[in-house]
């Protein structure tokens, strides 16, 4: 019966059978369903939501914070990091920010008259002096390249920094401490020669040597710690970007990645280590070689003399290695047992102190330079 009716052709006298139209229809339904779902589908993967009418239902790509990350997220470098400060003490801030700016406009000052008064006089063109001039002038740049955005985060909150000027930053800063060691190194080497060879000291530190010595700190710097930025910038940075510091410290940085930086963190050691450990120990031997030599001085007054500047000298060194071993140590090993805050402050100290106090120690006291600015004073005030 079924059959017969559907062969039957349609005419005048016959009803229409809807059956096959509906079945057609329900089928292409069907097919128009499965192919918004498939170009849904192809839209949730480009990341583009979709919003499609079917049979009066909407169908959605789901929310973006459902979706997994796409794979090359881990590997893009932050746009920028935030810079927190000293956190723990974000109420004392304001006034942290007074010593700090005291002493880095303490350092501007002291920095600069050393630098005016020994390029103003020629009888200190002399080795000693030449030597404090180059350690004053890496004082100059050690200290503002981290306090201004220093004072910038403690009195106007002003924590973003971007990608390349933090590794800019970070370079600069390390650069900048291995040549203070350096100079402090030429300066060790400097009064052994004048002390225990007087008669040799213009002979051996002539002008050429002394600028190849700067040069050579010089180099040893920005050879050594060039890497530092392509090795943290190749690091994928996957989590977070805020930076539990006041500038942006190496260790820091490296620890907000999201691979294991093994091969990093062992360079930086194996470098800060090597540098460190030269300095002090030739340091510590030409002061060796010159207290010997002081004890052994036919006139007392010659070696207390001696025994005077070098104490002043050994003071600054004390101050600069002692915060530096500390910083370095407690950043890698404490494991948490220091306070985040004290570490800070004693990496803040580490930048600050030395600049302010080596003009005094390096300047003030020595006795040339004293004169000199006093008579500058004098004739400003006449």
């Amino acid at each position: 019966m079924d059959k017969k009716r559907r062969e039957a052709p349609i005419g005048p006298g016959r009803a229409w059978d809807p059956a096959p139209c509906k079945a057609e229809a329900l089928l292409c339904e069907r097919f128009e369903f499965t192919a918004r779902l498939l170009h849904a589908a192809a839209c949730r993967k480009s990341g583009v939501a979709v919003a499609h009418r079917v049979k009066g239902s909407r169908v959605r790509a789901p929310d973006s914070s459902m979706q997994p990350p796409p794979s090359n997220l881990s590997q893009a470098s932050p746009a920028a990091f935030l810079l927190l400060g000293i956190p723990g003490l974000e109420s004392l801030h304001t006034w942290l920010a007074l010593p700090f700016c005291s002493m880095y406009l303490f350092a501007l000052l002291g920095n600069c008259t050393v630098l005016v008064v020994i390029k103003t006089e020629p009888s200190l063109h002399q080795p000693m002096y030449l030597f404090l001039g180059m350690l004053s002038l890496t004082d100059l740049l050690l200290s503002t390249s981290a306090l201004p955005k220093m004072l910038a985060i403690f009195w106007l909150g002003a924590g973003h920094i971007s990608f390349s000027s933090c590794l800019t930053q970070m370079f600069f800063i390390h650069m900048l401490t291995a040549m203070e060691s350096g100079f402090f190194l030429a300066m060790a080497y400097d009064r052994y020669v004048a002390i225990c060879h007087p008669l040799r000291h213009t002979v051996i530190l002539t002008g050429t040597h002394i600028a190849r010595i700067g040069a050579a700190v010089l180099a040893r710097g920005m050879v050594f710690f060039f890497p530092h930025p392509f090795l943290v910038g190749q690091l994928p940075f996957c989590r977070t970007t805020v930076v539990a510091h006041s500038y942006c410290e190496f260790m820091a940085i490296v620890k907000l990645a999201c691979a294991d930086p093994v091969g990093t963190k062992a360079y930086s050691l194996a470098v800060a280590s090597l540098i460190g450990a030269f300095d002090v120990l030739f340091i510590g031997l030409s002061y060796g070689l010159i207290l010997r030599t002081a004890c052994r001085l036919p006139s007392k007054e010659a070696g207390l003399k001696a025994l005077r500047t070098c104490g002043s000298h050994i003071c600054v060194i004390l101050i600069f290695y002692t915060t530096a071993v500390f910083t370095f140590l407690t950043h890698r090993f404490s494991h948490g047992s220091i306070p985040h805050h004290v570490h800070i402050l004693m990496a803040n100290v580490y930048l600050l102190v030395p600049p302010t106090v080596n003009p005094v120690i390096y300047g003030v006291r020595t006795k040339q330079i004293r004169e000199r600015v006093l008579r500058g004073l004098h004739r400003k005030a006449a």
